[in-house]
């Protein structure tokens, strides 16, 4: 049995809406950073959710960006706001009594990827363990990178050849339980048949591993 509330975190003047879904007696929680030009509707962040969820891991989905800010495209790719926004929204789950004692992972797609890393990165926030999926963790900076010590999983599609080198990149400067995943023939978005639950699984087998073992 899973409960599900639409909640609303604070960010000065205005808010961050998101979706929150716990699982009977959740393992850990997953706080979702979305890449650019997409928000807490993701259908594909959406289906790994539900994949976490049914391994009985809870979930935060939530729009980094306001409906204004995210109609400048730059705001997409300012690194240290989106960061700002996951700490914010880290920091709001361990306020809550649902969360406040659960293992906190991170699950990065695109430039959110470099975001969780960032936050990663930050020795405050305890981070049990890390995903990114397609994303752009180059972006995180190799000084974050170097901090990072929660283990890190990259999943990146077999054909999505620019980014695979990107990285590749990123995680020869990584710090850390680190491991590079490559879904064989999968697109940047992972549209093939079966590649996104292949992603779900991944990320489902990563995070209830390092939860329990935290």
């Amino acid at each position: 049995m899973t409960t599900s509330a639409l909640v609303r975190i604070d960010i000065g003047t205005a808010a961050m809406e998101g979706m929150l879904d716990m699982p009977h007696d959740a393992a850990g929680i997953v706080l979702f950073a979305h890449g650019s030009g997409s928000s807490r509707l993701s259908p594909r962040n959406n289906h790994v959710a539900r994949i976490l969820r049914d391994a009985g891991i809870g979930t935060l989905l939530l729009d980094l960006l306001t409906p204004q800010e995210d109609a400048h495209y730059r705001n997409r790719f300012d690194i240290a706001l989106l960061t700002a926004r996951l700490r914010t929204a880290a920091t709001w789950l361990r306020t809550q009594d649902a969360t406040a004692a659960l293992p906190l992972g991170l699950f990065g797609a695109s430039t959110g990827a470099a975001a969780a890393l960032q936050l990663a990165a930050d020795p405050a926030l305890p981070v049990a363990a890390v995903v990114s999926r397609g994303g752009r963790p180059d972006l995180a900076g190799n000084a974050a990178l170097h901090a990072v010590t929660a283990p890190t999983l990259l999943i990146v599609g077999g054909a999505d050849e620019p980014v695979i080198a990107l990285n590749r990149q990123a995680y020869a400067e990584l710090g850390g339980l680190k491991r590079l995943e490559i879904v064989p023939r999968a697109t940047h978005l992972f549209e093939e048949p079966g590649a996104l639950d292949t992603v779900a699984r991944l990320a489902a087998d990563w995070f209830a591993g390092h939860f329990a073992g935290g």
